[in-house]
Order: C-alpha cells, then structure tokens, then sequence
C-alpha cells in the first residue's frame, strides 16, 4: 500500500512508520491521520512484524501538533467541534489496538496530538535536542486526543495540570525526568539506538509481550483486585504457548531461548 504522508518499510521483523510532512514540522492532518490508521492496520495485520518504530522525518520534528491551517478553516465551517471522538479515535486508538510494541524515536518537536501519540506509544526514547510540550490551551481549546487522561497517569496531577494549563515546552531531559519518556541520546545515534531497542524487543515471545502491555495499559484505570485478575488470565493464556517450554528449557540449559 502506498502513503503520501508517510513512509513505511519493513526488514527483520519491525516496521519502520515515519511521518513525512516536513515543511509543515510533521503536523497531523486529516489526511496523514487516515493513512496512519491505514498503515498500523498493515503493520497489526503483518505476522512478520514483531515491533513497530514510529518517527517523523528530519531532525526538526517528531510531530510538531496539528495541522493549525486547516483545523482554523474546520472551525470556521463548524465541522471540527462534532468530530472529537472520532478524531480520538482515529489518531489513538489504532496505536493501543495494535498488538504489538510500538517504539517512538523523538526527533525535534514533539507538541500536542504529537504528545498524545507519545502517550500511546509502548516505550520512546528522544534525542538530546528534543521539545516537548501540549500548547493546546493557547490556542484556546483543550486537548481531545487522551493528554487530560494520560498525562496525570505519568507525571502526577500537579505537574499534568502544569503542562496542560501553562502550554509551555520543556526539554528532553525534563521529559526523562517525569518519566515521559525512557531515554536520551545524542541526535546521531537516535534511530540506530532506537533499532537496537527495537530489534531486542522483536526476538522477545509475543505473547507474553502483549500481555505485559495489556496489563500494565490498564494498570490505574482498574481496581488492583481487577488488575490482579487480568495478570492471572494473562498468565494463564501464556502458559499455553509454546515459548514457554522453550523458555524454560532454556534456562535450565544455560542457552538462549529461541
């Protein structure tokens, strides 16, 4: 399938989905939103893709927020304020559904619906130069993506009502700091960094993968009983895989698991 807004390459079991839209700092339009649904469906529906890596193209922006143009011309219209849900749900939901890792290379600015992506996404690292921030509430409206909701779960409520209500950026280091993201490396070696994350990860059991990130994603939205449970039934459905005598053999052996 092709894109015009994005690139998308496989090799070694993880895809590689970058936004290319770099005279506009990678924004998100309507368009680059749909393909984005479009391409995670195809990476989701790969079984020979373990691991996704999602970037923005050149070393200005990761995502510089939405496409500030045409959402002026959709309030205008009058045709943005009855797409909140959908909007959510065509730019977030796809990321969480997907059934495998997703790991964000944080290049340049990463602001607003950029942010929320970030939330979504299983693991990040950033490079040095990296700047963070949900501006939204200058622009007088208040993020619809999952900031409100995700943000407190990272940071705290304090530091989230900070961000949220000031709109101001910050830098790579305080977003390792609060926990936003995982890690830092100098520009230069961000996406080889990033591969060699990707690539560990990829050689990982997928179950107990998506099991680990189902359970920890609804970490603070259940009651701790009800998180107990799920890890239970996840224990359960892994110990009918046969990584799991692999695994184990493995150990006992002194080897490496394949």
């Amino acid at each position: 399938m092709e894109y015009e807004n994005l690139l998308y390459e496989t090799a070694g079991g993880v895809a590689t989905i970058t936004i290319n839209r770099p005279k506009v700092l990678n924004s998100l339009n309507q368009a680059t939103i749909g393909e984005l649904a479009r391409v995670l469906k195809e990476a989701g529906g790969d079984p020979d893709v373990r691991v996704v890596i999602f970037t923005g193209v050149g070393e200005k922006a990761f995502i510089g927020g939405a496409d500030v143009k045409e959402m002026l011309a959709r309030v205008k219209t009058g045709s943005l304020s009855a797409s909140p849900v959908s909007f959510r749900s065509s730019l977030i939901e796809p990321f969480l559904n997907l059934g495998k890792p997703v790991i964000a290379a944080v290049n340049g600015y990463c602001l607003g619906g950029g942010m929320e992506i970030l939330y979504a996404c299983t693991l990040a690292v950033a490079a040095e130069g990296a700047r963070f921030g949900q501006p939204e509430v200058n622009l007088g409206f208040n993020p619809l993506a999952g900031a409100t909701q995700q943000l407190p779960l990272l940071v705290g409520r304090k530091k989230a009502l900070q961000i949220l209500l000031l709109g101001e950026m910050f830098d790579a280091a305080e977003a390792l700091r609060l926990g936003i993201i995982n890690e830092v490396v100098p520009a230069s070696t961000l996406m080889g960094r990033v591969r060699e994350v990707a690539t560990r990860l990829a050689a990982k059991p997928q179950l107990a993968v998506r099991c680990i990130i189902d359970c920890v994603r609804q970490a603070g939205y259940l009651t701790l009983e009800q998180g107990l449970d799920l890890e239970a039934k996840c224990y359960a459905i892994c110990c009918t895989s046969p990584d799991v005598i692999r695994g184990l053999e493995a150990f006992l052996e002194k080897r490496r698991a394949r």
